[in-house]
């Protein structure tokens, strides 16, 4: 038998349950946002319009072997935002604008969502004053 301090046992990963509770912060824009990608292999959301176009992408979520990754690119796109994150949500950051993670941990998750609605509206804005530039005008 084993001698020393007990620690308290982390909860089973379950990235299934992961990967349906960061679908649930998405959910919320389907009436704004075009779902262009909903299958087992993750979520997309997209603005109308701007579909396929990389300024176009908001968020998604992608299951993967290792972990669940919830991408939030108005976190990218604004420093404000960026700087509005607690230590605790930005040590799940990979990268620019993915989060990833093994377990269900409601705070982050509320945060999350949280970041995802106040970037939502300026990172839309954006992104079409973005296609208005890089797309040309039409000739009549």
């Amino acid at each position: 038998m084993a001698t020393g301090t007990r620690t308290a046992a982390k909860p089973p990963r379950d990235f299934a349950a992961v990967d349906r509770r960061l679908r649930e912060i998405l959910e919320p824009l389907r009436s704004r946002l075009a779902v262009t990608k909903d299958g087992p292999a993750g979520m997309t959301v997209e603005i109308p319009g701007l579909e396929g176009k990389p300024w176009g992408y908001v968020a998604g979520v992608r299951p993967g072997k290792s972990y669940v990754s919830f991408y939030l690119m108005s976190v990218y796109a604004s420093p404000e935002l960026m700087a509005s994150m607690s230590p605790e949500l930005r040590r799940r950051m990979q990268g620019k604008a993915c989060f990833n993670f093994t377990r269900i941990d409601e705070p982050l998750f509320a945060e999350l969502a949280r970041l995802t609605e106040a970037g939502l509206e300026p990172f839309i804005e954006a992104a079409r004053v973005a296609d208005r530039e890089r797309t040309p005008a039409r000739s009549r």
